[in-house]
């Protein structure tokens, strides 16, 4: 039967404004796909991300570029052949997930091998980037949290760092400067990121920049974000990576997400499962990543002043799965 294919830009203005080392988000911009095929309809959403040369109005282009081939039919094997790995492809991968579910009467949990019912999952909470003091200010308000992720800059990350373990002592945290930092700065990091019992640093360097932990033997996990896309990237990652950043935006859907996590735990790689600021949408298929990882980072809905109606909630640092039915079939 024929699919009927619906796409669109959206807006969601944040709550409060959300700041890292490239700039200051005050709304998630988005895009949502629909499929229908007869009364049966499956959604996705991608959050097209500059950083990666992406925007609203090409990545709807790119999708409406395959209109043809989504409408009749191609698979999701066959979508990963029609579009590259990014924003994207993501909408339409995971609204087919949401459509072939729906249609088999079965589920994410059943799909995946994933527990089933979904049990909440503990997020990083984001402490966004600031002076040390209202860093500190916002770390207060989640010392009660079981992970932290801290946003910093190269400018005065120390001051930061301690004012943010100052307010909250008991979290597990991890540390993401967003590529701003030099080697040099990793290398003298290393004594205050055991000193705050830092669990995680988060892609330091500018990607282009990795070859500087080839051999890089760091005393915490460093996670690769902008390093890693999609499983083929790990052929080249260096060894300094002990955990790899899976994001569906990323990636290009679940469908690719699945097997950049199975390809990183054969490695030995530690798995993270990271999203951009976005709707429920973007994080109900993410959880099939999520249920499996070392860390997760996927508070990106909490920041909404509104998400989606029946979308994932938050509470005391942990993450609550959507409604039966939202995304992802029963």
């Amino acid at each position: 039967m024929r699919r009927t294919l619906t796409v669109m830009g959206e807006t969601f203005p944040l709550a409060t404004p959300f700041r890292i080392s490239r700039g200051v988000k005050t709304a998630a911009e988005v895009v949502t796909v629909t499929l229908a095929q007869g009364d049966v309809v499956g959604r996705g959403e991608c959050v097209p991300y500059p950083r990666y040369g992406e925007s609203v109005a090409a990545s709807i282009a790119e999708i409406e570029a395959v209109r043809v081939a989504i409408e009749t039919g191609v698979s999701r094997r066959g979508l990963l052949e029609i579009l590259p790995a990014g924003a994207a492809r993501n909408a339409v991968d995971c609204a087919l997930w949401d459509l072939e579910l729906r249609l088999a009467d079965s589920s994410l949990a059943e799909a995946t091998g994933i527990e089933r019912p979904l049990r909440p999952i503990a997020t990083a909470m984001t402490v966004g980037l600031d002076t040390p003091e209202r860093m500190g200010q916002a770390a207060a308000a989640l010392a009660d949290a079981p992970l932290i992720k801290v946003k910093v800059d190269a400018n005065d990350p120390v001051a930061q760092l301690r004012a943010v373990r100052a307010a909250a002592p008991a979290p597990r945290m991890i540390v993401d400067p967003n590529e701003s930092w030099t080697i040099a700065q990793v290398e003298a990091m290393q004594g205050l990121a055991e000193a705050l019992r830092i669990d995680l640093l988060e892609q330091p360097l500018p990607a282009q920049e990795d070859a500087a932990l080839r051999g890089y033997r760091s005393v915490i996990p460093i996670a690769a974000d902008e390093s890693v896309h999609v499983a083929a990237d790990l052929d080249t990652l260096p060894d300094g990576y002990g955990v790899v950043n899976i994001k569906l935006d990323k990636a290009g859907g679940l469908t690719a997400a699945l097997a950049l996590a199975e390809a990183a735990r054969a490695r030995g790689l530690g798995v993270m499962t990271g999203c951009m600021i976005c709707s429920s949408l973007s994080i109900a298929p993410a959880w099939a990543i999520a249920a499996r990882s070392d860390f997760v980072d996927l508070d990106g809905p909490l920041w909404l002043a509104a998400d989606r109606a029946g979308g994932v909630t938050g509470a005391a640092g942990y993450l609550m799965p959507a409604q039966a039915g939202f995304w992802g079939g029963l």
